[in-house]
């Protein structure tokens, strides 16, 4: 190999292959209420300021509206990108309101892939979604990154089902994966206990987040759960309840992927 090709082809394997690279990455779950407030006054600006004050690598959303009318036509997703300066994708759950409602995912950094997963419900239940990510990160580790909203109602068959089909979709990828989002069920729930069978939860033990509601956290329904089959250390985790924003605590985790 002459040498002039020989420096080019080094700099992409140290690249795209690092030998000391680790990413401490930022997620973040942040159910935003459709796109209005509290006070229901529809300040995008303060909702993205959310985001940007916690600089996050990876948030996913939930109640996202696509055009609804009661989000004034606004394609959500792509407003709160813009604002932050993410990439975003949306996944539809359902058609609403002149629009669509569903899950959006930002990112810092540029889609490999996406996929929208429809969850399963009962006839007379809200239909929900799974949209899972793949994200190339400046560390040269592709991880995938599902954002998800599962049935609200008590004691559901939907949720338990949707529990299931999210172990069946993701616990045996290959890729390391974090699963985020606003799960309506709490720590020591079936539901919950059934996607633990497959992913650690960031902070389940005794000083859990409690993310709902807002006003006064009494539970935790808000999660973001990593993968057993590779190596992942928590740095920190917290939830942050800003009553004006959404009636949700938002919550982030900074964690490592260790070299795998």
């Amino acid at each position: 190999m002459k040498f002039k090709y020989l420096l080019p082809f080094c700099f992409y394997i140290l690249i795209h292959n690092p030998i000391a690279g680790q990413d401490t990455i930022r997620f973040m779950t942040y159910n935003i209420l459709h796109g209005a407030t509290t006070k229901n006054d529809f300040n995008l600006d303060a909702i993205a300021k959310a985001i940007s004050d916690l600089d996050p690598d990876f948030v996913a959303l939930q109640e996202v509206d696509f055009k609804t009318n009661r989000a004034h036509g606004y394609d959500l997703p792509t407003e709160l990108g813009y604002r932050t300066k993410m990439a975003s994708i949306y996944a539809t759950a359902m058609l609403y309101d002149g629009g669509y409602y569903g899950e959006g995912v930002l990112s810092k950094y540029p889609f490999i892939s996406t996929h929208n997963h429809p969850l399963p419900h009962h006839v007379d239940h809200e239909p929900r979604a799974a949209l899972s990510t793949l994200v190339l990160t400046p560390a040269g580790d592709t991880i995938q990154f599902i954002g998800t909203h599962l049935d609200h109602l008590n004691n559901s068959i939907s949720r338990t089902a949707q529990a299931k089909k999210l172990i069946e979709l993701f616990s045996n990828s290959k890729y390391p994966t974090i699963i985020a989002g606003d799960l309506n069920a709490t720590p020591e729930s079936h539901d919950i206990q059934i996607i633990l069978s497959a992913f650690k939860a960031s902070d389940i033990g005794p000083n859990y987040q409690k993310t709902y509601s807002s006003s006064k956290p009494t539970k935790k329904i808000d999660y973001i759960m990593y993968d057993m089959h590779h190596s992942w250390r928590v740095v920190k985790s917290e939830a942050i309840c800003d009553e004006y924003v959404t009636d949700h605590c938002y919550y982030y985790v900074d964690i490592v992927l260790e070299n795998n």
